[in-house]
């Protein structure tokens, strides 16, 4: 960048003071009198006293300006003579097993059962409208898988499974905002998030690969142990390594996997609710403050993790200024989920809070096999459903009368367009699951007795927090442990638990593939 100057420095300040430009280049300029300029690259919250902070890593310079430019992967045409291997599935995992392909010279041929990001919108739109459920384009299936149209958070813990800055440039590169690179819980919003989508499906499509909607994988081809390419449901042969990238709802996916020779595991699962309160509540809540957020502050967010009888029970997938939308992917199923666009600016904070469950847990699913938590939450799915009378009005309770074990005489407003009825979750869940949702909220109302008022409802079913089921692979090779050339990849195949987390697994997945063919070249 040509300037020797450049270093970081942190500071932390007062929202108002963070958000004025002026003030801040004085405050440096009492740490550097020569600094001239600077650059935000990393922001937090800290709302843990009551003087919430906001802390600052700042590039600084001596000269007037600074010229930073974040680094973009360069993706070339491909020979057309490259190798080429089939990718089912085009949610974050088969998109950036996609990307990682053409970085590699490999051709992918990207299969997704769902419809274009654009089109999927009109379906999920019909949703919550009609109560029209298509089961291959709906909030679990389409371009973009399950993330696409549920905030688009970008928060990962999963630090150990490659570069996360390396996601997240490439978002930017794509479109994303530069906020997420500076942001530590960041996100990009279900508005935002299918034009970034797209852009990525195109640079795919403008290298030679390919990306097919409405197509549908019938079969997996195995001969002597090692995959040739898939079948699809119109009958055509497409030969290649297959990379499994079907999310954590493809089911009719796992069950013909199954029939077809392919091991799989039971995994555990987190089942619960979606919680909703009014945002303004959140915000007085976190910020420690009668006036809220105020002028200078983000809609506020919370994360809650406790342990009750040896399972965890945390919040999920946090939404501030959200809604919670109809997740379901078939019909007779009450199944929801939260999310939020860019400026997150609704009425209402909602998050998943769910129960960790293993197998063995929950009685009467143990013949099941492979199948165990599939089944359970099946069956959960169903329950639910025949509650609601097979409609998408989902159960309702608020938290206070869930805890009294007294059914709620009113409901608060919501934001679930398909409508609330007041029900007995206590009735609805097993006791494994009721009692230990009580005792965590018990926990955080000492913390946060707000949150255990009036304002709190509980919507469910919450289910889908992950695959219930693990494609067992090679810890090095990445590949199915008995079948060559097959790759279970994502969060589908009981490898991630998110946007970042499955990227990073889909472009793991190639890169172990990519190894393998030049070792044998």
């Amino acid at each position: 960048m040509g300037d020797n100057n450049l270093k970081e420095i942190t500071l932390s300040l007062m929202p108002k003071e963070a958000s004025d430009h002026s003030f801040i280049l004085k405050e440096l300029k009492k740490k550097d009198k020569l600094i001239k300029s600077f650059k935000i690259i990393r922001k937090s919250i800290d709302a843990r006293k009551k003087n919430v902070k906001v802390n600052l890593t700042l590039l600084t310079s001596h000269q007037e300006e600074i010229t930073y430019q974040y680094p973009k992967k360069v993706y070339n045409p491909l020979n057309k003579n490259a190798l080429q291997i089939v990718i089912v599935g085009a949610g974050p995992a088969g998109l950036f097993a996609g990307l990682k392909a053409i970085e590699k010279g490999i051709k992918p041929i990207v299969v997704e059962r769902g419809k274009d990001v654009d089109s999927r919108r009109i379906d999920i739109a019909d949703i919550s409208r009609k109560g029209k459920i298509d089961p291959d384009s709906n909030y679990c299936f389409g371009e973009g898988g399950a993330g696409a149209f549920s905030d688009g958070k970008l928060f990962t813990r999963s630090k150990k499974r490659g570069s996360v800055k390396e996601v997240l440039e490439i978002l930017h590169q794509f479109g994303a905002s530069e906020e997420i690179l500076i942001s530590s819980h960041p996100h990009i919003g279900s508005d935002k998030l299918p034009g970034i989508i797209k852009n990525i499906r195109e640079t795919i499509r403008e290298c030679g690969g390919e990306v097919r909607f409405e197509t549908k994988m019938e079969d997996v081809i195995i001969h002597k142990n090692k995959v040739t390419g898939i079948k699809t449901s119109d009958g055509e042969i497409i030969e290649g390594a297959v990379f499994l990238a079907t999310g954590h709802s493809a089911r009719d996916t796992l069950k013909r996997l199954r029939n077809n020779g392919v091991e799989m595991q039971p995994k555990g699962i987190a089942v619960g609710v979606r919680i909703e309160h009014p945002q303004t509540l959140i915000d007085k809540m976190q910020y420690h403050s009668s006036e809220g957020k105020g002028e200078y502050l983000p809609p506020a967010e919370y994360s809650f993790v406790d342990q009750v009888d040896g399972r965890g029970v945390y919040s999920f997938c946090m939404c501030p200024g959200g809604v919670i939308v109809p997740a379901v992917s078939e019909k007779d199923q009450i199944v929801v989920n939260g999310m939020s666009a860019s400026m997150r600016s609704g009425k209402w904070a909602n998050s998943g809070y769910v129960v960790e469950l293993h197998p063995g847990d929950i009685k009467g699913f143990d013949d099941e096999g492979p199948f165990e938590m599939l089944k359970l939450q099946e069956f959960l799915e169903r329950k639910f459903s025949q509650e609601s009378d097979g409609k998408l009005n989902a159960p309702a309770q608020r938290i206070n009368d869930f805890i009294k074990n007294k059914v709620s005489e009113s409901l608060p407003p919501t934001s679930y367009a398909p409508g609330i009825h007041s029900s007995d979750f206590n009735s609805l869940f097993p006791n494994e699951i009721s009692e230990r949702l009580k005792s965590g909220f018990l926990q955080i109302g000492k913390k946060c007795p707000d949150f255990i008022s009036e304002e709190g409802v509980m919507i469910g079913l919450e289910s889908r927090t992950s695959s219930p089921v693990r494609i067992p692979r090679n810890s090095d090779s990445l590949s199915h442990t008995s079948i060559e050339d097959l790759y279970p990849v994502g969060e589908g195949a009981g490898y991630a638990g998110g946007i970042i987390s499955s990227a990073l697994d889909g472009m793991n997945c190639v890169e172990a593939y990519f190894t393998k063919i030049n070792k044998h070249a």
